[in-house]
């Protein structure tokens, strides 16, 4: 290499650019669903031949000193024993996938929350692969359509979708290929030129129509504008005249389906409502119309619940139904809590109550390695558990709540998953139940987390705490406090009463901290703080979507 200092440089310099500099350069997060070493392959080969000097350099080195012919091949297996096993000594415990199914048993629980031959609605790919794989690979629910919606601006995808795959029928759709193929209809533009609501079968005949009147440029020189400052492909393209559109329900057909149950037939809408949002429509969202005018009721549809823009439901938010993992549109109105804005829709206790306990947990609550997007999962099942539960107390089934807590704390152990916040409800759970030695175990488990977290900041200098007080520190004593105050709801006084000397006692670890600071200086959280939105930042931080 001494000898050769040209080509060590262009090795070194091969080496940076295709390691460092494209880290640098794509400003890769810390955090991904899945691994992104693929980018700094052109790396691995001038360390594969780095590897390959350095076992030469040990043999080069000893051959001076022992004698053998054997020298060569012991080296080179030493090397070939020992390199990997420092590496799986080292990193065996957070890479041993054994037993974890995980991932497989989340996309069969998405699956299986669907009645036969539903269209499901996906967002991207990681919601999106583990489905396609069970149903691929291992046969399981092929009669369900699984569309994805990120895809579904393209032709070729929305080819797919239009004919028949395994047991899954094509999707009903009005729109040909001409009229969705590339650079048509990409986007359609808003120009609201009537108030009224369209029947949604009007809209689309509207917005697919080859009319004039029904293009963009015809509308613009209506309203008096200069059609020439716009591209030409946008002229071209049709316009939408209303926000409003409404949704003819057949009763009949929804019945019959089970879309929705006969005990709930008198909450049954006519119509439903929906208003578009924003100043245009994508081709994504106009194919998803496209299937609802022409859906006719005949075949349930479904949500993943991967995001929470209105537009991810065709603007149908307020008429959806949580069942499992998945939400479907049902012709019954349950408006958004502006106050809750993630809980969405309405819930079958008895329909989900089933779903759930048949779930498969795919090794979650054993001895295995939970990674981070296994805790994530972890926020949609506590957090769509923890409504199941709700309305079963709601329905006097207390039994079936207890045993759905249970299940829960069974499935997503305290010390495993995170996300304390999440495990309020459960412990409010146990005490409208009646089992308040389950509430006070759960509550002790929570509690033990915030108190580690509060005396790991003590530990800090007062300078870190400092620049920690409103984001960690601060946050975590209002948690922690939160947890006391469901005590004193459910009137567990004397409990309460020693939680709260405890609570005090961790409280004072601050004390330096908090004199440094006024009454009116010392960070404010907000006695409506929303945690689901908390951790949400939490988890765009540290392990954002793709």
């Amino acid at each position: 290499m001494y000898s050769d200092l040209k080509r060590f440089w262009v090795l070194l310099v091969f080496f940076l650019l295709t390691g460092l500099a494209i880290q640098f350069y794509t400003n890769v997060r810390p955090f991904e669903p899945r691994e992104r070493d693929y980018s700094v392959v052109g790396s691995f080969y001038v360390f594969a031949i780095w590897i390959g000097f350095g076992v030469y350099a040990i043999y080069d080195l000893l051959q001076s000193r022992i004698k053998t012919k054997l020298l060569a091949p012991v080296v080179t297996l030493a090397c070939l024993i020992i390199v990997p096993g420092v590496l799986a000594a080292n990193n065996w415990d957070d890479h041993d996938r054994s037993g974890k199914y995980t991932t497989n048993s989340m996309a069969r629980k998405y699956l299986e929350s669907c009645a036969p031959n539903a269209i499901l609605f996906t967002i991207g790919d990681n919601d999106t692969f583990p489905l396609w794989y069970l149903q691929e690979i291992e046969g399981v629910r092929t009669d369900v359509r699984v569309v994805n919606t990120s895809l579904f601006q393209t032709d070729w995808y929305i080819d797919q979708m239009k004919r028949k795959a395994y047991e899954s029928d094509p999707i009903p759709s009005q729109l040909t290929h001409n009229q969705y193929r590339g650079g048509t209809r990409d986007v359609i533009i808003r120009r609201e030129i009537t108030k009224d609501t369209l029947p949604i079968k009007d809209f689309m005949d509207f917005v697919s129509s080859e009319r004039p009147d029904t293009k963009f440029k015809y509308v613009a020189e209506k309203q008096g504008e200069d059609s020439s400052q716009y591209p030409k492909h946008l002229l071209n393209s049709n316009y939408f005249p209303t926000r409003s559109i409404s949704i003819p329900v057949n009763k009949e057909m929804v019945l019959k389906n089970g879309v929705v149950k006969q005990k709930d037939a008198d909450k049954i809408e006519d119509n439903l409502y929906t208003q578009i949002e924003g100043s245009y429509i994508y081709k994504n969202r106009l194919l998803m119309l496209d299937i609802i005018a022409n859906n006719n009721w005949e075949r349930p549809i479904y949500f993943t619940g991967g995001a929470f823009g209105s537009e991810d439901y065709i603007w149908l938010k307020d008429y959806l139904q949580l069942d499992g993992m998945c939400y479907k549109l049902v012709p019954i109105k349950t408006a958004v809590n502006k106050a809750n804005p993630y809980d969405m829709g309405r819930v079958d206790p008895d329909l989900m109550y089933d779903m759930v306990k048949n779930w498969e947990w795919g090794g979650s609550g054993e001895d295995m390695y939970y990674d981070i997007e296994t805790r994530r999962n972890g926020i949609t099942y506590r957090g769509n558990l923890a409504r199941l539960i709700e309305q079963l107390i709601n329905d006097k089934k207390l039994d079936k709540a207890e045993e759905i807590a249970d299940i829960a704390m069974a499935k997503m152990p305290v010390d495993k998953f995170g996300f304390y916040s999440l495990l309020e409800p459960y412990v409010s759970a146990y005490y409208e139940i009646g089992n308040v030695e389950k509430g006070r175990a759960l509550y002790k488990d929570v509690a033990k987390k915030y108190q580690e977290n509060l005396v790991y900041y003590s530990s800090l200098s007062i300078e870190n705490q400092d620049r920690m007080v409103g984001e960690d520190i601060y946050l975590d004593i209002q948690r922690y406090r939160a947890l006391i105050d469901l005590l004193v709801i459910y009137n567990d006084e004397e409990f309460a009463l020693q939680e709260t000397k405890t609570f005090n006692s961790y409280l004072s670890l601050f004390d330096e901290l908090m004199n440094r600071y006024s009454q009116d200086e010392l960070p404010e959280i907000p006695t409506d703080l929303d945690f689901n939105e908390a951790i949400k930042d939490t988890i765009d931080r540290i392990a954002p979507e793709n």
